[in-house]
């Protein structure tokens, strides 16, 4: 019973520590993701500060630099609360096994002892002898051949608890020397967060001195931030008023043919939501499932991409701004792709540069400031389809807008996209 509970702890045991490796595989590949995504916004923040000028640009790096660093203190954090954990479990385990195989050899040594006592083969025969009965007689020698097959599980026994044993502390050593390249790490980036935040003060000192020509800048893209959320606001609510009428034509056809037919009519339950409206038809409303069983597992619109501005209201040198969605820095070039499936809603020119809006039943995904298009209205498009390339500005970056929209109201876009 004794050995059964052991194999029944070490079982768990080894769950637990099948669970802990996938999570700090996880917390190290998501390290991994943010290092890489850090040293593409640093080429890029090295490659403005070449301009002697301070410009917005530089500033919008470098609050993406101190966003993505913070996340990577975080991970670095957990990774090190894992390891503290691990390395509790890891340490009492040894502790019991050093217990258990100190038990082990006191009990084989016993044994060891009694065997030696008892070596003589004419003992052992007169033990047999002396018994009342044959049934007594094969029950003694029964006994003696079960002492001998014990001692030999013991050995085994004690052989398989000091390989457990040498096991863990292995991999005892190993958490721990994980646990102190990850102090360092941490000690690093907190250093280096303290420099990108110096540089941020800097920066923002810079421009200060240029509020004027800030502020000139900031109204040009404000002004056609608006009139894309105007256009966008606009095509929604076309959309939204099609499948109302469609919904009324269909009652009203229900309710021609129920009298035709002398029978009462259909009861339909009024729609009050924009996204319920659009997700009215029984394909509509499979789609608006599917897109939300989705959520935090949708691909990026580009394969390589930074969050430069997240959702909702920012500032920028005192200047209030507001987000509907999320910008995604990327490479020139970069091939923008629908996130799930769904009917292109519109495909517009704004200022040179191109809007595309795909329904998924009652939610819609929109993308902006794209340089070419590949998909026309009224097409239907599948997960991580080509819909056109990214634009790149004059000062040689290249950006998109992307945004989720259940019905008519604005969401979060990073909450429904995977891990990057």
């Amino acid at each position: 019973m004794k050995f059964f509970k052991t194999g029944l702890i070490l079982f768990f045991l080894l769950g637990a520590i099948q669970a802990f490796a996938q999570s700090s595989s996880d917390l190290k590949k998501q390290r991994e993701q943010l290092t890489q995504q850090l040293e593409k916004l640093n080429r890029d923040f090295e490659e403005t500060s070449k301009n002697k000028k301070t410009t917005l640009k530089q500033l919008t790096l470098l609050k993406a630099q101190i966003s993505l660093r913070e996340e990577k203190i975080k991970n670095i954090n957990s990774g090190i609360r894992l390891l503290d954990s691990q390395i509790s479990d890891n340490t009492n385990e040894v502790h019991n096994l050093q217990s258990q195989l100190e038990q082990l050899k006191k009990e084989y040594a016993a044994m060891v002892l009694f065997a030696f006592r008892n070596q003589s083969a004419y003992n052992k025969l007169m033990f047999i002898f002396v018994a009342k009965d044959f049934n007594q007689a094969y029950k003694r020698l029964k006994y003696l051949q079960q002492i001998g097959s014990y001692r030999e599980r013991q050995a085994a026994y004690i052989s398989g608890t000091q390989k457990d044993l040498n096991h863990k502390i292995v991999e005892l050593d190993k958490n721990k020397k994980e646990k102190s390249n990850l102090l360092k790490d941490q000690v690093k980036e907190k250093e280096t967060l303290g420099k990108e935040k110096n540089n941020q003060a800097k920066v923002i000192v810079d421009l200060s001195k240029h509020q004027k020509q800030i502020k000139q800048e900031t109204a040009v893209t404000q002004r056609k931030i608006a009139k894309l959320n105007r256009i966008i606001a606009e095509v929604i609510r076309k959309e939204i008023e099609a499948a109302k009428r469609k919904e009324e034509a269909l009652a009203r056809a229900e309710a021609a043919k129920a009298k035709a037919e002398n029978k009462p009519a259909p009861v339909r339950k009024p729609i009050s939501r924009s996204s319920d409206v659009l997700s009215a038809t029984p394909e509509a409303a499979r789609l608006s499932n599917d897109f939300l069983g989705n959520r935090g597992r949708l691909p990026w619109p580009v394969t390589n991409g930074v969050i430069t501005h997240p959702y909702g209201t920012y500032y920028i040198e005192g200047i209030k701004d507001e987000n509907k969605g999320i910008n995604i820095k990327t490479g020139a070039g970069a091939s923008v792709r629908s996130v799930f499936e769904g009917d292109v809603l519109t495909v517009q020119d704004i200022e040179g540069t191109y809007l595309v809006i795909i329904r998924h039943g009652g939610y819609l995904t929109v993308y902006s400031n794209l340089r070419s298009v590949t998909v026309s209205k009224g097409q239907k498009v599948n997960t991580k389809q080509n819909i056109g390339t990214a634009a790149t500005d004059g000062t040689g970056d290249t950006e998109i807008g992307f945004e989720v929209h259940k019905g008519q109201a604005d969401m979060n876009p990073a909450s429904w996209l995977a891990p990057n």
